[in-house]
């Protein structure tokens, strides 16, 4: 590999510069022991899905799946109700008790004798040449080169400029969840997953949430679960959608958000969840040759190399087309691979990726929807399996929750797998495996057992439902 051009000092040169400690952090093992590596973070070791994202959000949508299930048990017959809620003490637990020491826990490994070959920076990088990077400022300022370059630098929240210029108090899914008091009231600007994880979080809490969003809620999905998750959601949270915000003001009241159709909303707090933007423009990318696409990822080929600038990597947000923790740790390993077998490349793992939101009702999916099934051309069969209508279902009685499976009338091949209703993360995951192995599901589900009465009939049912030629 080349060395980077001679005219640039360096301070230190590796084997290895990785940018970035969520997936990134955990390319280097036991194989990189005789590299030496730096490691650079500018935040909190862990990246997004530990210290603002998956992790975290997920402690607490447990806490709220557990107060609405209390405030709904009358359904059941059992009379129940939720008399307080401890923020203050949530948010101890999950980031006082486990958060933060895994993430400080983490870099103190990496900082440690544990593994020597490695040195951490702490500052800020961009890049200033060839696979060369400075980092820091002043004083602090170093400039390191490396080898290979990886870059897993994730994404950050994406701010519209009628609140950003507004300079109004906002929050994000970055601070949001370390609130000192609980708010009684919240506007959400944006309807996808994290808007809707947050507002299920805080109105089974007992926070009044109003949701803002310029098209339906959880767009992307399925149009038969799309449409059914939005009815669900009017009923539960005041929901603005089809609006615009064009400001917002701060008030003795909190915050005022003023809409394109003339009204506003007034809340003691403002979560901003418009979607997230990738972090690589903020690398100063162009100084070393490295190409961004036209919605800002970092352009990579099918193994993850950058497609212009010899020995650079992605991986995770800055540069995949799915913004997912799941996705980022399969490019890891493949990035990895990779880089210890050059002759032997494996591709980024992008077949068949699967995505959860942890709302209520909990929505999964997995492959295509029939929309898209549809306009590929293939002879659908589609079976709408109800949870209601099956033996766990009634146990919950539950009155919404739906399995949604479309196939390949022809071939017997499944082409997308949908849940909404409890436990749908982990009903999908039988429906991952079948799309991974290419299983044939013409007889899949008379080939094994399914537990009775488990909810996993579900998904037997709507499978023997599939019509077939």
């Amino acid at each position: 590999m080349d060395t980077p051009a001679s005219d640039i000092a360096v301070d230190a040169h590796y084997d290895l510069i990785i940018i970035g400690t969520g997936s990134g952090n955990s390319i280097p093992g036991p194989e990189f022991e005789d590299k030496s590596i730096a490691i650079i973070e500018k935040g909190t070791f862990g990246g997004t899905c530990l210290n603002v994202g998956c992790i975290p959000t997920k402690m607490y949508v447990y806490a709220a799946d557990a107060a609405l299930e209390t405030a709904q048990a009358g359904r059941l017959g059992v009379n129940a109700q939720v008399n307080s809620v401890d923020w203050p003490g949530m948010v101890t637990r999950i980031f006082e008790n486990r958060i933060d020491p895994i993430a400080g826990g983490g870099e103190e490994y990496r900082r440690g004798p544990q593994t020597p070959n490695i040195d951490v920076y702490d500052q800020h990088a961009v890049f200033d040449g060839e696979r060369t990077l400075r980092t820091g400022q002043g004083q602090q300022q170093k400039i390191i080169s490396g080898d290979q370059v990886v870059i897993a630098a994730g994404s950050r929240p994406f701010i519209p400029n009628s609140i950003a210029a507004s300079g109004v108090r906002y929050y994000t899914n970055e601070d949001i969840m370390r609130l000192p008091e609980q708010p009684k009231s919240m506007v959400i600007i944006g309807g996808g997953y994290i808007a809707m994880e947050f507002a299920h979080v805080f109105e089974a809490l007992g926070t009044e949430v109003t949701i803002i969003s310029r098209s339906s809620l959880l767009r992307s999905l399925d149009t038969e679960l799309g449409e059914q998750f939005n009815a669900i959601a009017s009923q539960r949270y005041r929901l603005l959608s089809g609006r615009t915000t064009i400001g917002a003001e701060e008030t003795t009241e909190g915050v005022t958000v003023r809409l394109d159709d003339g009204t506003s909303v007034t809340a003691e707090v403002l979560l901003v969840a418009t979607g997230r933007l990738p972090n690589g423009d903020q690398l100063d990318l162009a100084s070393a040759g490295i190409e961004m696409t036209d919605d800002g990822r970092v352009r990579v080929d099918e193994y993850g190399r950058s497609t212009t600038a010899q020995g650079v990597w992605a991986l995770g947000d800055v540069s995949s087309p799915y913004m997912l923790k799941h996705v980022a740790n399969a490019e890891m390993r493949a990035v990895r691979h990779n880089l210890l077998h050059p002759d032997n490349l494996r591709k980024m793992p992008h077949d068949h990726v699967p995505a959860a939101t942890f709302t209520h009702p909990q929505v999964a999916t997995v492959g295509l929807t029939e929309d898209q099934a549809r306009e590929q051309g293939h002879n659908l069969t589609v079976k709408v399996q109800k949870y209601g209508d099956v033996a766990y279902g009634w146990a919950m009685e539950d009155t919404t929750g739906i399995c949604k499976l479309i196939a390949d009338r022809d071939t017997g091949k499944l082409l997308g797998a949908h849940y909404m209703g409890p436990q749908a993360s982990t009903l999908v995951q039988q429906m991952i495996t079948v799309l991974a192995f290419d299983l044939d599901v013409r007889d899949f589900a008379a080939k094994q057992y399914w537990i009775h009465p488990a909810l996993p009939e579900v998904t037997e049912n709507a499978l023997l439902g599939l019509e077939f030629n």
